[in-house]
């Protein structure tokens, strides 16, 4: 009886060798390797510091100095703004109680009466006028704490239509506290040439038996708080008055007075 011949069985691949192959590539095997002697040394990105390279060292060193300039200049302008505002609140807190204390009020100045001499409506423009002007300014000083005291230098003019006709100064003197003063000016002119226009409006108005004038008035005048003087402050008074005739009994019809103060 023959042999049955059995084919002969192909080889299994073992388990090993099919594991091995299923195995992803080493993720070392993407990178080059290292050159023999060097190192490849891997840091955290927070613990990279950097330098300038040399050809900017200079800027980097300008740009630093910069910076402190910078912050030490913006100290000092805070420092300085912080002591100015410091000192306009103390400045305000004196203010206030000066204002308590004292309760300062505005002096009031007007023209009780005025005579007029040398000056006529039949005057030509052609004709030179003198006239003189006596003045009588009252003063009234309302502040209970608070003196006056007007000084030399000061000044009385008057004008009609626009043309200065005398001029004249105020006596010195001192002004107490709660005090009413009526004082005395002779303002004189000398040698004056009326324009046309001028000489036709004086004329007109004394035929109205309303000739309107304006007086100024400049003083330089000192306050006295207790015993305490301030400096030199300067007072400009002007008074519209109209008087009915061009005598010395004239009277006054309407008067307007306002003033302003220079402190410096």
């Amino acid at each position: 009886m023959a042999d049955r011949v059995h084919p002969a069985e192909s080889p299994r691949p073992s388990t090993s060798s099919a594991v091995s192959d299923s195995k992803p590539p080493s993720p070392s095997a993407d990178k080059p390797t290292p050159a023999p002697g060097t190192y490849v040394i891997q840091l955290p990105k927070d613990q990279i510091y950097r330098v300038p390279p040399p050809e900017n060292a200079h800027r980097f060193e300008l740009y630093t100095r910069r910076k402190n300039r910078r912050s030490r200049c913006c100290f000092c302008l805070c420092w300085l703004l912080g002591i100015l505002a410091v000192l306009i609140v103390f400045l305000g807190i004196a203010v206030a109680i000066f204002y308590l204390v004292v309760r300062p009020k505005s002096p009031n100045y007007s023209i009780d009466a005025i005579a007029i001499r040398g000056l006529n409506s039949t005057a030509s423009s052609s004709s030179a006028i003198s006239p003189v002007f006596d003045v009588a300014v009252r003063a009234d000083n309302p502040n209970k704490k608070i003196g006056i005291y007007y000084q030399t230098d000061s000044s009385v003019q008057i004008y009609f239509s626009d043309e200065k006709l005398s001029d004249g100064v105020l006596p010195a003197f001192f002004q107490p506290a709660n005090n009413v003063t009526v004082f005395q000016s002779s303002v004189r002119g000398s040698g004056v040439n009326l324009s046309n226009q001028a000489s036709k409006a004086l004329i007109d108005s004394q035929k109205r038996r309303a000739v309107p004038f304006k007086v100024e008035i400049r003083a330089p005048i000192k306050l006295k708080i207790g015993s305490v003087k301030t400096w030199k402050i300067r007072v400009k008074v002007t008074c519209d008055v109209t008087v009915n005739q061009l005598a010395a009994a004239a009277k006054i019809v309407s008067k307007n007075c306002d003033y302003n103060v220079k402190l410096w």
